[in-house]
């Protein structure tokens, strides 16, 4: 996809601005992963200039937090290659990403004021959502509605704002775009917390059944848990935040098939991917009906 080519030499262009060899350095470790942002921004406004910079800005806010996500979470993997504070320290991170997200403000001041208002506002949703979850994730969270608000502002609202930023470059309806990001974002989320548990660590490029290690209680633990006996419960309660050996990960496994917890919470991802898909049938997207399958049907 040339268009998405010409989103990698911007973002090339401006980290080689920084005009500092061992930042740019740093930076050019940094896997860069599906791009699902910028595939979206031009599925929606096409490879104008102004497009190709804004998914440049967003792809680069994503990569930032991704940073930081790294070290809260105290990763040493991020998509099957050691990760930069794994390889730099955590200092050394956490100065990367407020490099890229000062970069990112900084060009983000060239585009038309609402689209910087819808992104920079994303970035402070992303902050507090990432809060949130290290704030959730102290103790075993049963509650849905906090899990789902948290999976909104850490990873829907960076891609509502992509789509909705979009629309208004292309003169196309916010509205429609940014209820479709928004649930599509969502959804995303959703799914990557699922594969945490069912696919295995080579093909997720991180430990499988980490995000239970770490203590975040994602939507199948929460239905679990509400599906499971009294002592039962007390035993998941008692796997929350610990690395989890072999007959433990399949103990959990088994009590998730046994009540269809997984199939529960995939259909609760694809509820929102069939109403993001009615809103683009009603606007005519038909390719964007493809991408919103493309974010569910994965296995990493």
């Amino acid at each position: 996809m040339r268009a998405l080519e010409a989103v990698e030499r911007k973002i090339e262009q401006f980290i080689e601005s920084l005009d500092d060899k061992e930042v740019i350095a740093i930076i050019k470790k940094i896997p860069a992963g599906k791009r699902l942002r910028a595939k979206l921004m031009l599925e929606i406004a096409g490879d104008g200039i102004l497009v190709i910079k804004a998914a440049a800005i967003i792809e680069m806010i994503h990569a930032a937090s991704l940073l930081h996500d790294d070290v809260i979470d105290e990763a040493l993997m991020r998509r099957g290659v050691a990760s930069i504070n794994a390889l730099y320290g955590n200092k050394s991170a956490i100065m990367i990403g407020d490099i890229l997200y000062s970069k990112a403000f900084y060009e983000l001041v060239d585009l038309d004021k609402e689209i910087a208002k819808i992104i920079s506002n994303a970035v402070v949703l992303l902050s507090i959502g990432e809060r949130k979850d290290v704030v959730l994730s102290q103790s075993f969270n049963v509650n849905e509605a906090l899990y789902k608000q948290m999976l909104y502002e850490k990873t829907g609202a960076l891609i509502e704002a992509a789509a909705w930023s979009a629309a208004i470059l292309a003169k196309k309806n916010p509205k429609i775009f940014k209820d479709y990001g928004r649930k599509l974002g969502i959804a995303f989320q959703m799914i990557d917390d699922i594969l945490d548990i069912i696919s295995d660590s080579k093909t997720l490029g991180k430990p499988a059944f980490n995000d239970f290690k770490e203590g975040k209680t994602t939507l199948p633990y929460i239905y679990l848990y509400n599906a499971l006996e009294k002592d039962e419960k007390k035993y998941l309660q008692s796997l929350h935040k610990k690395s989890l050996n072999k007959k433990e990960q399949e103990w959990i496994l088994q009590k998730m098939k046994e009540y269809g917890i997984v199939e529960k919470a995939k259909k609760e991802a694809l509820t929102l991917i069939n109403e993001a898909i009615a809103l683009m049938k009603e606007a005519g997207e038909k390719n964007l009906e493809a991408i919103a399958y493309e974010m569910v049907n994965r296995s990493f």
